[in-house]
């Protein structure tokens, strides 16, 4: 019997980067298939779905969705009034998987805000968003790597206001980007087509808007200080919203895991390219500005801000509680805790790359792997069926927000990064062959001679 297809694998790309696709990303099919190729096996499929760069995770969900599986895009009549912009956007007169249903599922990479995209369309598959044949059994894993599924500093840094977010500070780095981000929709229509912000919905361009419309736009954005944008998406207070609606609930039937990056400030990330030098080292700088960030300027409170609270409290009285399966030491629980807020990968703090909500509110289960992410002793963890519905999450040290992902420099960890990719996907198909097999047996046992 040949073995079957290798389920196909999505690439989401993060903010800013949604239309980068393969040129970017270069030759990691190479690395990745290496599981399947080498046990004579087809190589994977690989899907660079796009998205829009600064649009909600809402929108970036629904774009994908339609992308998949092709037609126009609705992002809901609910959605669309309360955000004042058109129901309905492109048309996608082919979709790039439209066979997607839960006998054909697919797998997911998010990179950066690509994570918590994922998390969004199988949390609006869950709910019947898209219509009931359509369910989050779809998705057969969801991969992410530097992922803010519980917001990040940096977009305050960056601009947003502390107090009274989605507002933004006049003439901060957030609003200089926003007025860039309207020329560029404003100008669309005679742009490249990598230039691709989805903004089809809110007749931004020369052709929807005057000219007038377009100043005002300049001088405060309707869409940039809206909650409907991914600024607003990545502060922490839209991760509580988003978690009170109990979005990123893990799903039974799927398999999740996460790639945490975590830069350290006294020693270098290892560089052979001059590109890779040239992005780490700005990234040194923010990731300076997340550690100093002060968070008794947030309001509302970030629910987190509790948990750190109570495990400060829960160290310092030697709790033999387990504040983390596999990574928080348990005397020093509140200090790991504490610096997890710190730790970064200049873009995103390390606890919140893991996954949606608290450790105590999911299913995880943490493995620290350092420099050596796959060896020969660590291809053994692949022996055993993987475990769906549990986030695995696994910490890459020394590597800053880009350094895995989306650009290709050919370094010894990104090679090491898709090896590991690629026989985590191999063993889940695995699994769900050998459990449709059980099941056709089953069938088949029950009809009678």
């Amino acid at each position: 019997m040949a073995n079957p297809e290798p389920v196909p694998l999505v690439i989401v790309e993060g903010f800013l980067s949604s239309s980068a696709g393969a040129i970017l990303w270069g030759n990691f099919e190479e690395h990745s298939n290496y599981a399947c190729q080498s046990n004579g096996e087809r190589g994977r499929r690989t899907i660079f779905a796009s998205v829009g760069p600064v649009s909600s995770l809402h929108d970036r969900a629904c774009e994908l969705f339609y992308s998949l599986v092709g037609g126009m895009v609705d992002y809901g009549e609910e959605h669309a009034r309360e955000n004042r912009h058109d129901r309905f956007g492109r048309t996608y007169e082919f979709g790039l998987y439209p066979e997607w249903s839960e006998e054909r599922p697919l797998h997911f990479l998010g990179h950066s805000m690509g994570g918590p995209t994922v998390v969004k369309l199988q949390w609006l598959l869950s709910i019947g968003f898209f219509g009931k044949q359509y369910t989050a059994d779809m998705i057969l894993s969801v991969n992410t790597v530097s992922a803010p599924f519980r917001g990040t500093q940096l977009v305050y840094s960056l601009g947003e206001d502390t107090r009274e977010a989605p507002a933004v500070r006049s003439f901060s780095p957030g609003d200089i980007l926003a007025k860039a981000v309207h020329l560029a929709a404003y100008l669309s229509p005679v742009l490249p087509r990598f230039v691709d912000l989805h903004a089809d919905a809110r007749g931004l361009s020369f052709r929807d808007t005057s000219f007038r419309s377009f100043l005002g736009q300049l001088r405060r954005s309707d869409w940039a200080e809206s909650r409907d944008a991914t600024p607003y998406d990545a502060t922490f207070e839209a991760a509580d919203e988003r978690e009170a609606l109990r979005e990123g609930a893990v799903n039974p039937n799927t398999y999740y895991r996460s790639y945490c990056a975590t830069l350290v400030r006294d020693t270098h990330v290892a560089a052979s390219h001059w590109i890779s030098k040239m992005v780490a080292w700005p990234l040194y700088a923010s990731s300076v500005v997340i550690a100093k960030f002060d968070f008794s300027s947030l309001r509302p409170i970030p629910a987190f801000m509790a948990t750190v609270a109570s495990a400060s409290c829960a160290s310092k009285l030697e709790s033999d509680s387990n504040l983390e399966d596999g990574v928080i030491d348990v005397a020093n629980g509140g200090d790991y805790l504490s610096a997890a807020l710190r730790a970064n990968d200049g873009v995103v703090p390390l606890f919140s790359q893991w996954h949606p909500f608290e450790c105590r509110s999911t299913r995880c289960k943490h493995f620290s792997h350092g420099d050596k992410l796959l060896d020969d002793s660590e291809k053994t963890r692949y022996s055993c069926s993987p475990e769906a519905g549990v986030w695995s999450v696994h910490h890459l040290a020394n590597t800053h927000h880009l350094s895995i992902v989306p650009f290709w420099f050919g370094s010894r960890s990104q090679k090491a990064f898709w090896l590991d990719l690629g026989h985590w996907l191999r063993a889940i198909d695995r699994a769900r062959g050998r459990a449709s097999a059980a099941k056709l047996s089953l069938k088949d046992m029950s009809i009678p001679t």
